[in-house]
């Protein structure tokens, strides 16, 4: 597999070399926590905070801020609305800095587990909205405006007691289904990345302890970067890991901030090992030029590399790409070059959402025959992996 270069192409916004495998690889378990670490401040360097005053007050909130003493702090009444974030267009240029240096505290007033079906029997209550990584198709801040940073939900207490509650209430599950065939499984992490939330607080760690003493249920999250302090929460297989996983030039183009593609892959058997379930979510699939090559190349790689242990309990979710109308205006003032290959309309239609956004997918026959293909493409190059769902 390629490896990732070390500057950006003509038009393309700074690809930041983060950390290298071996840097984190080898460090012992008993060492300093990696989001202490000089890598770990690449990614996220906090330099201002917005706070709901309620946020503030919380005991997480206040952890948060003990560790952030140098933090210009500006209360908001809101966290979803942040005019001097969500509502200023002179944002779009510093999207990626922004990401970096700006933190947002409130909390999340509505508790509510909405059934899926999909890649998760529930969506639980997530601990965060937004990201600290700036992929460019991101869904989330399609409902923010000019701004995306993470936002951190400091009343992760009552989150937890309300998954545990749901979860009790469900009893055991009686049919095995594509989400597991055991146990209920709840995603934790539909808004924001888990490991990047790690970073800042103990919000992922809770819900990862929550749900080791959950046996009918496991948590479930999507993940873009490599935090090896996960290693340390001993989940005793009640968490599920998915590395989402694309060629990784399309990851060098699009997911900008995120661990490299060889470090996802290189990861999966020291998570299986420390206590995880890990799947790969092969996701989003986009259609350029050369695709089909290059997604054989990486499940080639995948087949090569990864040992017999992860092999036989892996699984895989294949999503094809959804854009949208008003995050492709955005990019075309950060990112450009992104839309290049995302903006396809000629191959795209479009279908207005529940909440009335205008988003574009893959026209329904072109969507068909990508699916079939690269399904066939994995029965071929990685025969072991199990395909959960595809969409």
């Amino acid at each position: 597999m390629d490896q990732p270069p070390t500057g950006a192409a003509p038009g393309e916004p700074e690809q930041q070399a983060l950390f290298g495998w071996s840097d984190i690889a080898a460090r012992p378990a008993a060492h300093r926590a990696f989001r202490d670490s000089p890598e770990a401040r690449r990614m996220l360097d906090v330099r201002e905070v917005y706070a709901e005053p309620a946020a503030l007050d919380s005991p997480r909130g206040r952890q948060i801020m003990a560790q952030l003493p140098g933090a210009r702090v500006t209360e908001v009444a809101s966290h979803w609305r942040i005019p001097s974030l969500h509502g200023n267009d002179g944002n779009i240029a510093r999207w990626v800095r922004i990401k970096t240096e700006t933190l947002v505290l409130g909390m999340k007033h509505t508790l509510q587990t909405r059934p899926n079906g999909r890649s998760a029997d529930w969506i639980a209550p997530g601990p965060s909205n937004g990201c600290a990584m700036a992929c460019a198709y991101c869904y989330v801040p399609r409902r923010k405006g000019y701004a995306n940073p993470i936002t951190l939900f400091t009343n992760i207490e009552a989150i937890v007691a309300h998954v545990r509650r749901h979860v009790r209430a469900q009893g055991p599950k009686t049919e095995p289904n594509q989400c597991d065939p055991q146990a209920w499984v709840y995603d934790i992490g539909e808004n924001g990345d888990c490991s990047v939330d790690a970073l800042v607080c103990d919000n992922t760690a809770d819900l990862v302890a929550a749900f080791r003493g959950l046996p009918t249920a496991k948590a479930s999250f999507a993940t873009k970067f490599v935090n090896p302090d996960l290693l340390a929460l001993d989940p005793q297989g009640r968490t599920r890991v998915r590395f989402s996983l694309m060629p990784p030039d399309d990851a060098r183009l699009l997911d900008i901030r995120t661990s490299p593609i060889p470090q996802r892959i290189a990861a999966a058997a020291d998570f299986l090992d420390a206590g995880y379930e890990v799947h790969f979510n092969l996701s989003p699939v986009i259609l350029r030029p050369g695709w089909q090559r290059d997604w054989a190349d990486l499940l080639s790689h995948l087949d090569d590399v990864l040992p017999a242990r992860v092999k036989q309990q892996a699984a895989a979710e294949i999503i094809m790409l959804t854009h949208n109308q008003s995050l492709h205006e955005v990019n075309l003032g950060w990112h450009p070059r992104a839309e290049e290959v995302l903006w396809q309309p000629a191959a795209q239609e479009t279908k207005r959402s529940q909440n009335g956004a205008l988003n574009v997918r893959y026209a329904r026959d072109i969507k068909r025959e990508s699916l079939t293909h690269i399904q066939q493409l994995i029965t071929t190059h990685t025969p072991w992996l199990r395909v959960r769902y595809a969409f």
